[in-house]
Parts: C-alpha cells; sequence; structure tokens
C-alpha cells in the first residue's frame, strides 16, 4: 500500500547534484526507493509527481508510447510529472508508469496477457509491479491494489503500450500459481 509518509521525501535531483550511488543490489529496495521519489511531490506551483526515469527514458519508442497514454487510469486522474517518459495517475499517486527500465529476460516470475500484452506480475507486500514482456524498451508500471485494479490499469494502459512493437511473450507450460489483483478498487 502506497504510505503518505513517502510524500515528504525528496528526489535526488531535489537535493541538488551528487555523485552516482552504486548500483542497486536488491530489486524491491530499489523499487521502494522508485516509490518514495515517485510518491514526493514539488514544492512549487502544484502537485507535480517526482517521479525517476528509467535508464532508457530517451529511447524514442517511450515517445511513441507516451503521447498515447491516457488521461484516466483506473478511474484515477493522471497528474503532471517531472521525468521523460513518466506518468502518474491519482493524488496522492496510486499508479505510476515509466518506460525504459531494463528489459526482463527468462523468468519463472507470473507473466499473464491482458488485451494483447503481455506482463510479468510482482507483489512485493506494498504494491505491485507490472513490467512490460517481450517489448525492447521496456514498460514498469508501480500501483496500489487498493486503489486501483490490475485488470483495470493493464487494459487501459494496453493501447499506449501496443505502441512499442512486440518481439517476444509470455510462455505457459502449465497453470499460472500466483494470482494478481483483481479490482477491489473505487471505480470514481
Amino acid at each position: 500500500m502506497f504510505s503518505p509518509d513517502l510524500t515528504a521525501r525528496t528526489s535526488p535531483a531535489a537535493e541538488g547534484s551528487r555523485a552516482p550511488g552504486p548500483r542497486r543490489r536488491v530489486r524491491a529496495v530499489g523499487a521502494v526507493a522508485l516509490l518514495g521519489a515517485a510518491l514526493a511531490v514539488s514544492g512549487c506551483g502544484g502537485p507535480v509527481a517526482d517521479v525517476e526515469p528509467a535508464p532508457e527514458a530517451t529511447d524514442p519508442v517511450c515517445a511513441e508510447a507516451m503521447v498515447a497514454l491516457p488521461d484516466v487510469v483506473a478511474g484515477l486522474e493522471r497528474r503532471e510529472t517531472d521525468s521523460q517518459a513518466t506518468a502518474a495517475w491519482g493524488d496522492p499517486s496510486a499508479v505510476i508508469l515509466r518506460c525504459g527500465v531494463p528489459v526482463p529476460g527468462p523468468t519463472t516470475e507470473h507473466c499473464v496477457t491482458a488485451n494483447g500484452i503481455d506482463w510479468v506480475t510482482r507483489d512485493d507486500g506494498e504494491f505491485w509491479t507490472l513490467t512490460t514482456y517481450g517489448r525492447s524498451p521496456a514498460v514498469e508500471v508501480l500501483f496500489d491494489d487498493t486503489r486501483a485494479g490490475s485488470s483495470s490499469v493493464m487494459v487501459d494502459l494496453a493501447a499506449a503500450v501496443g505502441r512499442i512493437p512486440a518481439t517476444g511473450g509470455c510462455t505457459t507450460s502449465a497453470p499460472t500459481q500466483a494470482p494478481i489483483p483483481q479490482t477491489d478498487a473505487p471505480s470514481s
């Protein structure tokens, strides 16, 4: 669940110039840091979501997807963000998108197809992460399943993400074991 405490954090950009830190060793730590940065709100001129850009955010294919993003995802209004190839919906942010994250390789993680888009799903206990599978650059979506249902998020983003050409996809040799969250979120 997205914690209101995270809105008080500042991003490295807001703190001024510093040398880059060591690479993240644990994906969960990186995701929590991203979530904290994404929920921080700029102090000047309105509620702008401060989202850390993905390593390949400048890829021109990301621009194709970004211009097609919807104004509403899972019933939540889109907010302005301060980084290229990022988007956020809800205030505070309940859905955060970054284009240009590393393309996932072969995985045993849960993979699901929704409206022609393959997603690798992960639940860290606080929030869910969806990462496109078989598309380069990859798109990552973090969301609070108490405010946005996974099916709504995947369906609402499908047209935009579909602008990134598919080069592969999920394969299933056995029934999936891990469920993804269903829509318990309000639809308004």
